[in-house]
């Protein structure tokens, strides 16, 4: 889905692991992270909280992008160190105006 949304403007790296996104992460220059709640092994908040103590990974934008719509969820997301938070399903003009505010 976020391939076929944003491939058209942007190129789109796709990781199926918190581990698969730190290797990507440390091998590519990223403007931007688009990051679910559920992952498997450590879920969004905590691969958020751990970019977040990584010194070369502090300033790049987190957009939680996520079903989990509760207010829980969404402090959660603050307090993990995300940037903002959309909840699915996303309308796509509004993910780009989204991402288009920090990149």
């Amino acid at each position: 889905m976020i391939r076929r949304a944003l491939g058209d403007r942007y190129e789109v790296i796709s990781a199926t692991s918190a581990i698969d996104a730190l290797s990507l992460l440390n091998n590519r220059n990223v403007s931007l992270i688009l990051l679910d709640v559920t992952m498997p092994e450590i879920d969004g908040f905590e691969f958020c909280r751990t970019i977040r103590k990584i010194e070369k990974f502090k300033e790049i934008p987190v957009i939680m992008l996520t079903a989990k719509d509760g207010l829980i969820d969404r402090a959660k997301g603050h307090m993990a160190g995300t940037n903002y938070y959309l909840t699915k399903p996303v309308d796509r003009d509004v993910l780009l105006s989204t991402i288009e505010k920090f990149i």
